[in-house]
């Protein structure tokens, strides 16, 4: 009988591994959640198509996928296009600077490793 292939696993640690990494990403995700419900609510419909992948990832992904996907949710605030534009403040500031915690957190990581 052939082998199954493998899962490939990111070089180093697992992101449980990492609890400082792990929790700073699942308080992302709480609040992508939040920004999704209200983009939903709102009718947001370009909005909701790009915030709804965020919660499961910002819950899932390995170490270099969340750096990807925490950048990706940041660039949700831009200088001409910005999700503060369509949602309320007090939905999107919380994102944000869970956001940018998880930004400095794996930033700070790098640093060490």
């Amino acid at each position: 009988m052939p082998e199954l292939p493998r899962a490939r696993r990111a070089s180093g640690p697992a992101r449980h591994e990492l609890p400082i990494i792990d929790a700073a990403a699942l308080e992302a995700a709480r609040h992508a959640d939040r920004l999704l419900a209200a983009a939903q609510e709102r009718g947001e419909g370009r909005w909701t198509r790009f915030v709804e992948p965020l919660p499961d990832r910002l819950r899932d992904d390995d170490l270099p996928a969340l750096r990807r996907t925490a950048l990706r949710a940041r660039a949700a605030y831009g200088p001409k296009d910005s999700i503060r534009d369509a949602l309320p403040a007090e939905v999107t500031e919380p994102f944000l600077e869970s956001i940018d915690r998880l930004l400095r957190t794996l930033a700070r990581r790098d640093a060490v490793a």
